[in-house]
């Protein structure tokens, strides 16, 4: 049985082969004046003329020459050549007009007059989308919320007093703003991920712009905070008005010529339901704006961090790229393999792996036919892995233990030296009236002791604590306080006032103090 086929015309006839060709021009080796040649026509277009002869083709060029620079001149390029090659990628349209012969001959000759086709037009406006785009083009519109949420109220408004025209204008534009906060929320996260990308090669770049950034990211997402649950709330109310006789009015006020009713209702069902999940999912699911709050805060922390590694890197006064270059000039001027080798040992802290070999205790409770995927590992001792040698290899006993008596002993005089030195600026507190820095120390000492020893519900109690022959006691006096002159300053002891005296029964040589 034959295929059938419905009838196309205009775009619908454009295959995808022939869709890819229109972009054939992008790559040819005169791309720039194909660039140019099209931009013509589309000036010629803005200005509702439509179609247009060589003629007028290279006067629309010489104008864009006179007002560009970077336009090639017309004159030097072989138009009927060109315009017959864009006419051969589907992007030109190419016709005849014999109403411009003004003798027989050239009627005879005909004349060639050239359009955009439909796709063609719509392949140099995509274009000229990359061409024209700018990081200005990467940026979130919080202002869009508000008008979500007015037309969603004169959606519903609309839906109640049955007005289909109106359902079709708030519904078409809720659907066209929605499109344009997801394109402008995905070039703008891809953007930050480019300046992520960017920073290590000029932090500059990242540094002006990081206080914007953040500023921009944080106003976002509080105005999304902000009107997500309005915006969920608006959507239900809708719904409540009936959305099948909203969706049929919609479908009923399209315009689409080529489209049956039958089609429209299911594309306007569709569009309807991405609304939904975008803004009030069913089955309490995560809503796309919820999703989009997320990636967010995400964003922001990305941020952060990215600053925080540029000025903890610029803070050192060598950046990552600085150090890289110097490395690599460090290892182009080494003179041999070796001095390479070594100076990649000592930047990388990478050496030769160490293999060790060790079998099982019982070789035979293992299977042969295992590999070594699938067989259990064996047990490998730290010395074996660090100094590659087995526990108890060498002569069979245990080794000496090294009790190293010099460094001991010279450990336990710098002890007896510091208490004794500690005890005598402990001895020197009695009496003094402006203590240095050791009897200070001694005070700070002694003073921790005695506040360690508080115990919860004897506000009014005494502290003491007695050590290096010495005795402080601590007696509360609410509203009052003790001031000690040091060399170093002053030390205030609020609600406490302060009493050193000697104690007899405190040795010397005691290394814990006892407390009272």
């Amino acid at each position: 049985m034959p295929e059938t086929r419905d009838a196309t015309f205009g775009l619908d006839d454009f295959g995808l082969d022939d869709r890819m060709r229109l972009f054939g021009y992008v790559n040819a080796d005169n791309r720039l004046a194909y660039l140019w040649l099209l931009r013509a026509f589309d000036t010629a277009r803005s200005s509702y003329h439509v179609v247009l002869h060589t003629t007028e083709v290279q006067a629309a060029l010489a104008g864009l020459a006179a007002e560009h620079r970077d336009c090639p001149d017309p004159s030097t390029m072989d138009l009927p050549r060109l315009l017959d090659a864009l006419v051969e990628w589907g992007v030109l349209d190419r016709g005849q007009d014999g109403t411009r012969a003004a003798t027989l001959a050239e009627y005879r000759n005909r004349h060639s007059v050239y359009q955009f086709t439909e796709a063609g037009y719509r392949a140099h406006r995509a274009v000229e989308s990359v061409l024209a785009a700018g990081i200005d083009d990467s940026t979130l519109s919080r202002l869009v919320f508000a008008d979500l949420l007015a037309d969603l109220k004169a959606l519903r408004a609309a839906n109640e007093s049955g007005d289909a025209e109106e359902v079709y204008r708030k519904l078409n534009r809720l659907d066209r703003a929605l499109a344009d906060v997801a394109e402008r929320a995905a070039r703008f996260y891809h953007m930050l991920g480019d300046l992520g990308r960017t920073h290590d090669v000029r932090p500059e770049v990242f540094l002006s712009h990081k206080d914007a950034l953040l500023v921009h990211l944080r106003d976002f997402h509080d105005e999304l905070q902000r009107y997500t649950p309005r915006l969920r709330e608006a959507v239900l109310e809708v719904e409540e008005t009936g959305l099948e006789r909203m969706i049929e009015a919609a479908a009923e006020a399209d315009e689409r010529l080529f489209t049956t009713p039958v089609e429209r209702l299911a594309d306007w069902r569709r569009r309807w339901t991405g609304l939904r999940s975008w803004l009030a999912p069913a089955n309490d699911r995560m809503s796309e704006a919820d999703r989009l709050s997320g990636a967010t805060m995400a964003a922001i922390g990305d941020v952060l961090a990215l600053l925080r590694r540029v000025t903890e890197a610029r803070r050192g006064g060598v950046s990552r790229e600085s150090q890289l270059r110097h490395l690599a000039a460090w290892f182009t001027g080494a003179g041999s393999d070796g001095a390479a080798h070594a100076i990649f040992d000592v930047v990388f802290g990478l050496g030769a792996p160490r293999h060790a070999g060790v079998a099982y205790a019982d070789p035979e409770a293992i299977a042969s036919r295992l590999s070594w995927w699938e067989a259990p590992a064996v047990e490998l001792s730290r010395s074996l892995v660090q100094s590659g040698r087995m526990p108890g290899q060498g002569n069979g006993r245990p080794a000496r233990i090294d009790r190293s008596d010099a460094p001991r002993r010279a450990l336990r005089e710098r002890q007896v030296a510091e208490e004794r030195r500690q005890a005598g600026a402990a001895a020197g507190l009695v009496g003094a009236e402006v203590l240095d820095d050791d009897q200070a120390a001694a005070l700070r000492r002694l003073l921790d002791i005695a506040l360690a020893a508080r115990v919860a519900g004897r506000g009014e109690a005494p502290l003491a604590a007695a050590a290096f022959g010495v005795r402080l006691t601590l007696t509360p006096c609410p509203g009052r306080f003790t001031t000690v002159p040091t060399v170093s300053g002053r030390l205030h002891l609020d609600g406490y006032r302060l009493a050193v005296t000697p104690a007899e029964h405190t040795a010397l040589g005691r290394r814990e103090p006892a407390t009272v």
